[in-house]
């Protein structure tokens, strides 16, 4: 019987019997799009803030990653909920452009981290729940660790809008530092990465906490993603387990029946 085709991203699902169901539809559109976007932001951050428009382009590619990050979740209710949850953090980016009130500000970012957050569940549940690795768990893993980062960059901004003396700036002019832009890129990246160069120094009791548990996710994100991919790339898949069984059932037969005909003599 001939096989039918699989939609590219799917979620297979196995009966207790080893027989595969109808495959659940997990992401509609690639990841590697969403991926690229994402190292688009971060490469061409460090040369916006001395630019007169910088802000404008920033706020432009903050709004593509928002929503290259809602097109990368799966239909139905999960597609909703992203829609639901982006929609106050794109149309916030652009309120805070045009102005720039601390409440505009505070209600644009808590609304940009929670969808964030939602999206890196859903990343890591399609890198969990992925019956194989190839190409699009690979874009997700990357992405779910870069899009981490952003997310961290985002509460060290707010933080440091609430409360400019959070961090201390010990390279440099102190009086032109803010923790904003690629600067808190910069330090998401560094504190995620567990590098630390102490240019840049967490003083207040919620900017340490924030850095001591992005310090930490980051660790566990790493060595629980490369022990997830490498069960992933050793584990066969429920169909190729099946198709094992029925090679070695048949074999067993043949084996059987050889040692039959040799214990029975000829007539």
């Amino acid at each position: 019987m001939p096989q039918t085709a699989q939609p590219k991203h799917v979620e297979m699902h196995t009966s207790p019997q080893g027989t595969q169901r109808r495959p659940k539809p997990v992401f509609r559109f690639s990841v590697g799009y969403f991926l690229g976007v994402l190292v688009l932001n971060i490469l061409i951050s460090p040369f916006l803030d001395p630019l007169r428009g910088g802000i404008l382009i920033e706020t432009t590619l903050m709004t593509l990653v928002l929503l290259f990050a809602v097109l990368s979740i799966a239909g139905g209710r999960r597609a909703l909920v992203g829609v639901v949850l982006v929609a106050p953090a794109a149309l916030g980016e652009w309120l805070s452009f045009w102005r720039p009130e601390m409440l505009i500000y505070v209600m644009t970012r808590g609304a940009g981290l929670l969808f964030i957050g939602f999206v890196v569940v859903e990343l890591l549940r399609f890198i969990v729940y992925a019956p194989r690795v190839d190409s699009e768990v690979l874009c997700a893993a990357v992405a779910g660790y870069l899009l981490s980062g952003l997310a961290w960059s985002l509460a060290y901004t707010l933080l440091g809008r609430l409360d400019p003396n959070s961090f201390v700036f010990t390279l440099g002019p102190k009086s032109t530092e803010s923790m904003k832009g690629f600067t808190a890129l910069y330090f998401s990246f560094i504190t995620l990465s567990t590098v630390g160069y102490g240019d840049i120094v967490p003083v207040s009791g919620p900017a340490r906490m924030l850095a001591m548990v992005e310090a930490m996710f980051g660790m566990f994100y790493v060595t629980l993603l490369i022990a997830r991919l490498v069960s992933l790339y050793s584990s066969k898949s429920p169909l190729e387990a099946v198709n094992g069984e029925k090679i070695a059932g048949k074999k067993r037969i043949r084996s059987e029946n050889s040692q039959t005909s040799s214990n029975n003599p000829e007539e």
